[in-house]
């Protein structure tokens, strides 16, 4: 846990390991002893915000481009340079900007289009899938699995870095555009637009150009989930990811939404163990359901409003103005 290192957490970090977390009471009874929870409020003063799910999507893929497998996933460019704003001026600390060096100067990275469309990075290929659509997903969802064709292997792709453009949804654009309404702008709707529009296909998936690379790991234990912000796997229904300007990463985080496309309560104790390009304001949340169908089912119908608080250690003061 990454805030074992502050001296506030040295204590619950260390009692905590020796809680029996079969023992609802006994984990009950230690947060009860050891936090306090504030409630996370936004910079309008308002106590709710949006709730979304994501998930580990399986792909069909090969190592070779062949019949069907025609869409590239990218390992991080060699000319992807990123700078540390923060380095420079300390008031951007933890923003970053990314770009290419053309001749003297910084130019910024090729988008999403100019990545499709011109193709740069030719040869430079991690592996190739079946399916645009679903890799354009796998890029919202941040790592996935892929099944190689011709073998019984499974490898994860795991986010490695993206090239500095901020996320845009095409599902709201679909929404504006009068192509979809508001309920039909889940996962699940969009991809049946694009099934059903195959020539504007591109021109939607270019809407958004943000574009992520991957890394290629190796899948230990296939329960666990892919390693989230902090290089932790993620735990299914245990985990979300967070703005951490406001959240910090690692620590407890109480939830209150409902289910996915319903009214049925959901509250359940998180931890904050990753970030996402989409996931922006104080009281905003990426809920991890896990891994495969089911799991993709769930996050792609998520879009329900929720409140958090942040359970912090009592002899301490938390890091946010906007908790109450």
């Amino acid at each position: 846990m990454v805030l074992i290192k502050q001296p506030d957490w040295k204590e619950p970090c260390a009692i905590g390991h020796s809680v029996n977390a079969a023992d609802g009471n006994a984990v009950r009874g230690f947060f009860e002893a050891f936090f306090l929870p504030y409630q996370v409020i936004n910079q309008d003063g308002s106590d709710t915000g949006l709730v979304t799910g994501y998930y580990e999507p399986l792909l069909r893929g090969a190592r070779q481009r062949s019949g069907t497998y025609q869409t590239p996933l990218y390992g991080v460019p060699d000319d992807l340079l990123t700078i540390d704003l923060g380095s420079v001026y300390p008031q951007l600390q933890g923003m970053r900007l990314r770009g290419r060096v053309v001749g003297n100067k910084v130019l910024p990275y090729f988008s999403r289009a100019d990545l499709e469309r011109a193709k740069p990075l030719a040869g430079k290929e991690l592996l190739w899938v079946d399916d645009p659509v679903e890799a354009f997903f796998l890029q919202v969802q941040g790592s996935g699995r892929v099944r190689l064709a011709g073998s019984n292997e499974t490898v994860r792709v795991a986010y490695a870095d993206q090239n500095g453009y901020p996320y845009q949804s095409i599902g709201r654009y679909l929404v504006d555009q009068g192509e979809l309404k508001l309920e039909q702008a889940s996962a699940q709707g969009i991809k049946a637009w694009a099934a059903a529009n195959p020539a504007r296909r591109q021109n939607l998936l270019d809407v958004n150009p943000s574009y992520v690379f991957f890394r290629e790991e190796k899948i230990v234990d296939p329960s666990k989930g892919p390693k989230g912000a902090l290089g932790v796997a993620l735990t299914p229904q245990r985990s979300i990811a967070i703005d951490a300007r406001f959240v910090p990463l690692g620590a407890p985080v109480f939830i209150a939404t409902t289910e996915p496309n319903s009214n049925a309560k959901l509250q359940r104790l998180m931890l904050a163990q990753d970030t996402g390009g989409a996931i922006k304001g104080a009281v905003r949340a990426d809920f991890f359901w896990g891994f495969g169908a089911p799991a993709g089912e769930k996050a792609g119908r998520m879009k329900q409003r929720g409140q958090m608080w942040l359970l912090w250690p009592k002899m301490s003061t938390p890091p946010s103005p906007r908790l109450d």
